[in-house]
């Protein structure tokens, strides 16, 4: 079974990822003060350990999932373009999956070669907006619909 393992969110653009056990994710403002959580297609993104770990092993380094700047982290779950459209529950926490999270020029100034890393597989991760807002929290089961 999929679950949720980490959750994170920025209060300004450029600035730290905040990590909490908890959020009130709500259709309004997607995962509670982030900057970016408006609604919209991109309200919310998601990425998976799996993903994250080939990413970094083929720049032959660990990096934190929040060099990623991803809002939630999932483990036991991959996405692909076969996604798009469907639903991610995560505990009450109803998603849409609107597409891949395209790696930018951030993730080189993060570590040299980790955007063309993220470039293959949608090891990026998933854009999602906000159907039905709830609280999660660290290990909330995760299921792809």
């Amino acid at each position: 079974m999929a679950s949720l393992i980490g959750i994170a969110f920025k209060t300004e653009k450029r600035g730290q990822m905040i990590t909490v056990e908890q959020a009130e994710v709500t259709q309004a403002k997607g995962v509670e003060n982030d900057i970016f959580g408006r609604p919209g297609k991109r309200q919310i993104t998601v990425m998976s350990i799996q993903k994250w770990r080939l990413a970094c092993n083929e720049i032959d380094n660990q990096l934190p999932w929040l060099t990623r700047r991803a809002n939630l982290l999932i483990d036991g779950l991959s996405f692909s373009s076969q996604d798009v459209g469907k639903q991610l529950i995560i505990g009450k926490l109803i998603l849409e999956i609107t597409g891949e999270t395209d790696p930018c020029e951030k993730m080189e100034m993060a570590y040299p070669g980790l955007e063309q890393a993220l470039m293959s597989d949608w090891r990026g991760g998933v854009t999602c907006r906000v159907i039905t807002g709830s609280n999660i929290k660290i290990d909330d089961n995760v299921e792809l619909l």
